[in-house]
């Protein structure tokens, strides 16, 4: 008998063929969260295990944060011998209240006993030591989970966790993350479907300072805890955004600088190895967010966009902030570059086909370069 992290998956069941690899990448995503605490990790049985851990609290803590995996429950890991998982069942059912139900699933189809049977004989124990507890089979506030597998296991406590795909399932994306609310919740939705990502963020000194660039390492690392670290591209942008504010068109300049942020983070996302750029625009949110303004700077990249937050509000948007943790952060009161030189009349609605004339000044493939060839990283 000992103590046992046992650890749900859902999406991963879907895979087919490919769900060996899901399984093992997820397996191994899970050993690395839990590396620090020294538990020890294994895959059976369509489930994942995780022992020799002294706080269990502390490791399921990690594990809910580790892409692809649904949910988490604290148990017990017994012998299949019955009278031994049922005593262990009124221990665990003992200190509670309320309405209760059993669950019971039986994979070895070897033990004498079905599922219905199971639940039935253990819901009477439980009934006759707590006089306390009361079976509801619609809305119980306890389940208590009996699973006959390998051995047996049986848990009373569930914690829901982020869900969605094991990380490095999905591919490598750049994201472009400014000091706001909406790129962090970008770039956890893509994360949440295994994409792998970097950041690239832009500075604009001495019009940006080093409380924003503070500001935007903090919201990286809350990023990266889901992932094991972030690697964090700084871009120079001053000049670029000078020049476009001395040589290009007023109600064109935010519009221009985001053509520039997207050239420049595409040729850093295929050093990184990343197939796609990821932002955090929201349909109709700001100027530069229109279907035209898009469509304009789109037109300047060669690899996809992604962009999670379209259809969006920033009520919906706001919310996923405070449950990731990085509500707090993005609100800080430091300016981020895309406040520099901001038009007082943008253009909402430009032409695809007027870009090139309104650029024409400028030396976008020296701009691009330089700034390319000056960025810094920083691993976070």
């Amino acid at each position: 008998m000992r103590e046992v992290l046992l650890v749900r998956f859902g999406e991963v069941h879907l895979k087919g063929q490919n769900r060996p690899y899901f399984l093992k990448t997820l397996t191994e995503n899970v050993r690395r969260a839990v590396k620090p605490l020294g538990g020890q990790v294994w895959l059976a049985d369509s489930r994942i295990y995780v022992a020799g851990v002294e706080d269990m609290r502390a490791c399921g803590e990690r594990v809910r944060r580790v892409f692809g995996v649904y949910s988490v429950s604290p148990a017990w890991e017994l012998p299949k011998e019955f009278d031994v998982i049922a005593a262990k069942c009124v221990e665990m059912m003992r200190p509670l209240s309320g309405s209760f139900k059993v669950f019971a699933r039986r994979s070895d189809k070897h033990f004498p006993m079905n599922s219905m049977e199971i639940a039935t004989e253990i819901g009477g124990r439980v009934l006759e030591d707590n006089s306390k507890l009361h079976v509801d089979v619609h809305h119980p506030e306890h389940r208590l989970n009996v699973e006959i597998r390998d051995h047996a296991y049986v848990c009373v406590e569930e914690w829901k966790a982020v869900g969605g795909m094991p990380m490095g399932t999905g591919g490598k994306a750049a994201l472009l993350l400014s000091g706001g609310i909406d790129s962090p919740v970008a770039g956890y939705q893509l994360m949440k479907r295994g994409v792998t990502t970097c950041a690239i963020h832009f500075q604009s000194p001495p019009y940006t300072g080093e409380l924003a660039l503070d500001k935007v390492l903090q919201l990286a690392k809350i990023l990266g805890e889901y992932e094991n670290g972030m690697r964090v591209y700084l871009v120079p942008f001053t000049k670029v955004q000078t020049e476009i504010h001395e040589k290009c068109p007023e109600g064109l300049g935010t519009l221009i600088t985001r053509r520039f942020m997207m050239r420049i983070a595409e040729r850093l996302a295929r050093k990184f190895g990343a197939l796609a750029l990821i932002t955090g625009e929201s349909l109709g949110q700001v100027a530069s967010q229109t279907m035209e303004a898009i469509t304009c700077t789109d037109a300047v990249v060669g690899m996809p966009v992604f962009r999670p937050l379209i259809g969006m509000d920033k009520l919906e948007i706001t919310e996923i902030a405070e449950k990731i943790g990085t509500y707090e952060t993005s609100i800080l009161p430091y300016e981020d570059c895309c406040t520099v030189f901001t038009p007082r009349h943008p253009v909402t609605k430009p032409k695809l086909d007027t870009m090139p004339d309104a650029e024409r000044k400028l030396d976008i493939e020296a701009l691009v370069a330089e700034a390319v060839e000056n960025t810094r990283v920083e691993i976070v």
